[in-house]
C-alpha cells in the first residue's frame, strides 16, 4: 500500500483539511458528490479531492476509507460502508464514545479492517497541526502513519485496542468544549453586573490548562463542601441574570459526591477519583 486510493466519506471543514493532507501520500483521494452542497465541491476542489458520483465507486476503489462526519451519522454511514461489503481500512474518525466505536468495527468485521481515530486540534490549514490518534491493529495503524507522514497532520498510536483514540478524544473534548461555554457565562455573569473587564484581568494573570494538573482534584474533593454551595450561589446570580444555570448546578452536583471527604487533607488523585465513580 505504497501510495493508496483513500475515500474521504464527509469533505467538512476538518474532513477535507485532514483527507487533502493525506493527497500527499495517496495515489487519489475520493469524495462522494451525491447529494453534496456546492460549498462542499468547493471545499473539495479546494484541497485537491476527486469527485465521484456514488458511493459504490468511492469503496470499490478505495484501499483507505476514512470516517469524518457529524457524530450522529457515523453509524449510519457505516452501516452504508458495510452494506458495500467495503474490504479495506476503515479509520472510524469521528468524535463517538468508544462503545459505539466497537459497535461500528464489529458491523464492519469481517471484510473491513477498522482503525480508531480521534482528531484533537484545529483542520490542518495554515500554520495548524493537528494530531491524529490511533489505535487498532498494529498493521493497519501503520498504513494510516505512512499516509500522513510529513504532512500537517500529526499522527499517535495508542495501542491496539479499539476505542482508545475515541476514548482520548472524548476525554479531551468534555474539558476543552466546556471550559469555552464556562467562559462564556463567566463573562456574561461578570457583564452584568459591569466587571467583565476585571474578570478577564485576573484571568490573565493564570495561562496553564487546569487540564494538566490533574494532582489538584484531590484538593477539589477536600473542597467540595464549600465549592458546592458556593457554584449553587453563581447558579443562582446566572439565572437573575437570564443566563443558563444548568451547567453549573450540575457542577455543583457533581461536588457532592464529595461530601465525605471534608477537609481531607491525605486525599489522593486515585481515592478522589475512586470516589467520583461511586453514586
Amino acid at each position: 500500500m505504497d501510495q493508496p486510493t483513500v475515500g474521504i466519506l464527509h469533505p467538512g471543514n476538518m474532513g477535507a483539511a485532514v483527507a487533502g493532507c493525506a493527497a500527499t501520500n495517496a495515489a487519489a483521494v475520493l469524495w462522494c458528490e451525491t447529494g453534496r452542497s456546492t460549498t462542499s465541491a468547493a471545499r473539495a476542489a479546494r484541497f485537491g479531492l476527486t469527485p465521484v458520483a456514488e458511493l459504490a465507486e468511492l469503496l470499490d476503489r478505495s484501499d483507505i476509507v476514512i470516517s469524518l462526519c457529524p457524530p450522529a451519522a457515523a453509524e449510519d454511514l457505516a452501516h452504508d460502508v458495510a452494506a458495500h461489503r467495503f474490504a479495506g481500512v476503515y479509520v472510524e474518525a469521528n468524535a463517538i464514545n468508544p462503545v459505539r466505536t466497537q459497535r461500528i468495527a464489529a458491523l464492519l468485521a469481517p471484510d473491513a479492517t477498522v482503525v480508531d481515530g480521534g482528531v484533537v486540534g484545529s483542520p490542518p490549514v495554515g500554520r495548524k497541526t493537528p494530531t491524529l490518534y490511533l489505535s487498532g491493529p498494529a498493521d493497519a495503524t501503520a498504513h494510516i502513519e505512512a499516509l500522513f507522514a510529513d504532512t500537517a497532520v500529526q499522527t499517535s498510536v495508542l495501542g491496539t485496542e479499539v476505542g482508545k483514540a475515541s476514548a482520548l478524544k472524548l476525554s479531551y473534548s468534555s474539558f476543552q468544549k466546556t471550559s469555552r461555554v464556562l467562559v462564556a457565562l463567566a463573562v456574561g455573569m461578570a457583564r452584568e453586573h459591569g466587571v467583565d473587564q476585571e474578570l478577564i484581568e485576573v484571568a490573565s494573570k493564570r495561562t496553564d490548562s487546569y487540564l494538566s494538573e490533574p494532582q489538584y482534584v484531590a484538593k477539589t474533593a477536600a473542597r467540595a463542601w464549600r465549592w458546592g454551595p458556593e457554584l449553587e450561589e453563581a447558579a443562582d446570580t446566572l439565572a437573575d441574570a437570564g443566563l443558563p444555570p444548568e451547567m453549573l448546578r450540575a457542577a455543583a452536583s457533581t461536588l457532592a459526591r464529595w461530601d465525605d471527604a471534608r477537609d481531607d487533607g491525605e486525599l489522593t488523585l486515585t481515592d478522589a477519583l475512586d470516589r467520583l465513580a461511586q453514586p
